[in-house]
């Protein structure tokens, strides 16, 4: 069965949400609710969503809209026709006998709901009908978030089943897992548990609202919102209303009901309109005292608000084992939490599901978790867990682990899909190599790369590994949920604070070697990324001799907005490839002023459709809507360039004073408007002496090495200033620009 034509019913977020990525798969799609102009408005929010839920904001009018009176009759063509109206089941059972009455024979039909079982949806259809019926929970946002669940019960054809996870695998690149009929499905059955453990706990343990974020955060590969900032983003109300699903739903033996108890300062937080960001504030608020803002965090045993402290537990890595071990309170909370967690998810196979293995995917694809509970498990290795951990009985899982004591338990990952994916792959390498802030996976005829750091910023050890890797064919690609953020701004700013400017004018040598390195090396280079790709990160990329992107990619030379220039090869290989253009061949001025038009405003592309006209990637790069795929691809590119050669060295002619002359213009122009002010103009003219070619002229030729010379000094006079460093200072405490 193809699917071909898709109708949504119900244009809310989650609806609008399906069918923009319906549309960035190229399917046509029709959006329908209650009256047109409702549709219409949805499809609005749409266009301008950020962040963007198209690929291509000019696949909008591709969305077709009307409304379920005068339009219904688009279902009778449909393939796949997915409910996403209400979380009422009277509407929705009204919506499916219209739709079964309508529908052709054999397409599928779907609701999109996170808590309601199929039992219940689907009472009112006939056995032939309960065949074609099944739920396809996406998580917001669509575009961005990999899980899938599709859930079945014993009525429905798997192999209908089957046909609807390849299709949302292939073509619109979801993580598409297999799960049963069961209260909260896997994603969240699992993941609620543990934001209210982590919560419970720090009520128990006494922790303010800060020290629990900062250990359910980055140390246990958890976002960086942690539990309380989680529940202020999702909405205070809204994860009141999922408990009470829960309760209802679940037996009045399961553990659940231990941690959805009623906690007074919530129910007072709700009652007083502190429902999280989208109210007055939640366990978080932001205070307005006359012109400054102060954010403040709730007192969780007075409910006062206080000015929220940052915590530094002095780990910036994922370290389970070290985190559990600590002896102090942080030790014990998280040993607490990351305990009840396994025991509790664990508790759910095979109910939930056979393979253990899903669960651990869904918390990766759906809650953006470095690591499931089982993972986590293994990490912290199986003797060490008995010996710390307290009852288990009546947990079959553990409790046949506990008799093996098998610290090979986990076996294959990923085993939802049959793609080659890099979680599968890593387990076979021959051997593993690396530092700190990388590893290498080493095979027989081709290496791969993988940054380890905070959102993989790259440092020494990130050069040095990739040197290490290219005396084989190399692939750069990450589990993790960024390519690369750029380079280490507080590794950077380490070094400035000692006035030690030698050390970084060493790094950024080494890195400019290590780029130059990469493209020319005598076996291609592929990077595959995924996420932000940024500053070094897009240098690492550009430097690369062939891309594989995700179309989830935020990529771009952001380095002015921190009072810098890019120093890795990035002006010069932006000037490279425009300078290729007809219109630079007619005109010496054209690449050198679209380069600082894209450069100096910092402009970032969300997909490689709006990075191709930047020129970031190349018509030629792989683009790819399944993340599990890049090394598939990648390593296709390895197989069908055997005879790889080394590309020629760059060459530039560029016109120095007579560009700059246009470029200082622009620059007085922006100060008068005070669109720049004075570090502003600073940064502008280092950018420009760069791009213009220094002091050259259209008549002599330049070398890589020459635009590396003139990185290489732009960037060093501006690290040396105070107000670059006020700018990096800035960034770094509060994730924000500063334009002085």
């Amino acid at each position: 069965m193809n699917i071909k034509n898709v109708v949504v019913i119900g244009s809310g977020t989650m609806g609008s949400g399906i069918a923009a990525h319906l549309c960035n798969a190229n399917i046509p799609v029709t959006l329908l609710d209650l009256k047109t102009e409702i549709s219409e408005k949805a499809r609005e929010r749409i266009h301008k969503s950020r962040p963007p839920l198209l690929i291509d904001k000019s696949k909008i009018n591709n969305i077709k809209i009307g409304n379920i009176s005068d339009n219904f009759d688009v279902v009778k063509e449909a393939d796949w026709i997915v409910e996403a109206v209400v979380e009422r089941i009277d509407v929705k059972h009204q919506i499916y006998e219209k739709i079964f009455k309508s529908r052709k024979a054999g397409a599928i039909v779907s609701s999109n709901t996170s808590s309601i079982p199929i039992k219940v949806l689907s009472q009112n259809l006939t056995d032939t009908e309960k065949k074609d019926f099944c739920i396809t929970h996406f998580f917001n946002p669509v575009r961005y978030m990999g899980l899938l669940e599709i859930v079945k019960n014993e009525n429905t054809d798997l192999n209908k089943i089957n046909q609807l996870k390849e299709f949302c695998e292939i073509e619109l690149g979801k993580g598409a897992i297999v799960c049963n009929d069961t209260p909260g499905f896997l994603g969240n059955r699992v993941g609620v548990y543990a934001m209210q453990i982590a919560m419970t706990e720090a009520f128990k343990m006494k922790l303010s609202v800060e020290e629990a974020d900062a250990i359910f955060g980055r140390p246990m590969g958890i976002p960086k919102t942690g539990v309380f900032g989680l529940y202020d983003l999702i909405g205070i109300d809204l994860m009141a209303d999922v408990l009470k699903s829960f309760i209802k739903e679940l037996p009045k033996t399961d553990e659940f009901h231990e941690v959805a108890k009623e906690i007074p300062l919530v129910k007072k937080l709700i009652e007083t309109g502190y429902t999280g960001r989208k109210g007055k504030g939640g366990f978080y608020r932001i205070n307005k005292s006359g012109a400054t803002k102060v954010m403040e965090a709730i007192n969780l045993e007075t409910g006062d608000y206080l000015p929220s402290k940052k915590i530094d537990i002095k780990s910036d890595k994922v370290d389970l084992s070290g985190l559990i071990n600590r002896k102090d309170r942080y030790g014990e909370y998280a040993w607490s939490v990351i305990s009840k967690i396994i025991k509790y998810a664990s508790s759910l196979v095979p109910g939930i599901t056979n393979q253990f293995n899903d669960i651990d995917e869904a918390m990766r694809l759906g809650f953006n978790w470095a690591k499931g509970p089982f993972e986590m498990l293994e990490e912290i290795g199986v003797k060490n867990f008995f010996n710390k951990v307290d009852d288990f009985s009546g947990n079959n899982f553990l409790e046949e682990l506990n008799k093996s004591k098998n610290e090979n338990f986990y076996g294959e990952r990923q085993k939802y899909t049959n793609i080659e994916t890099l979680g599968k792959v890593k387990k076979t390498a021959v051997r593993l190599d690396g530092n700190d802030s990388a590893k290498i996976f080493r095979f027989n005829d081709y290496n791969i790369v993988e940054f380890t750091t905070k959102a993989n910023a790259l440092d020494y050890d990130s050069m040095d590994a990739l040197k290490k890797a290219t005396d084989k064919p190399l692939i750069i690609i990450n589990e993790s949920m960024q390519f690369s953020a750029g380079v280490n701004l507080t590794y950077t700013m380490q070094f400035a604070e000692k006035n030690d400017f030698k050390s970084i004018e060493k790094f950024i040598k080494y890195f400019q070697e290590t780029c130059k390195h990469l493209k020319y090396s005598k076996h291609p280079v592929i990077s595959a990324p995924s996420g932000l790709t940024l500053g070094g990160g897009f240098e690492v990329m550009v430097q690369s001799n062939f891309v594989a992107s995700h179309t989830n990619i935020v990529v771009g030379l952001v380095e002015t907005i921190v009072g810098l220039i890019p120093a890795g090869g990035g002006c010069k290989e932006m000037l490279g490839r425009w300078l290729e253009t007809e219109e630079a061949k007619k005109d010496p001025n054209f690449a050198p002023l679209k380069v600082f038009d894209i450069i100096g405003y910092g402009k970032t592309a969300t997909s490689p459709v709006e990075a191709e006209p930047l020129k970031y990637l190349r018509p030629s790069d792989k683009k790819i809507m399944n993340r599990n795929s890049l090394l598939e691809v990648s390593k296709k590119i390895i197989s069908e360039n055997k005879d790889f050669k080394t590309p020629k060295e760059l060459k530039f002619n560029l016109p120095g004073e007579s560009v700059r002359i246009e470029m200082n213009k622009i620059i007085e122009k922006l100060y008068n408007e005070k669109v720049i002010l004075d570090h502003g103009v600073n940064v502008a003219k280092e950018l420009a002496n760069v791009l213009s070619g220094g002091d050259t002229t259209i008549n002599k030729t330049l070398s890589e090495d020459d635009l590396f010379k003139l990185e290489l000094n732009a960037f060093m006079k501006l690290i040396e200033t105070n107000k670059t460093q006020d700018r990096i200072r800035h960034t770094l405490s509060t994730g924000k620009p500063l334009n002085n």
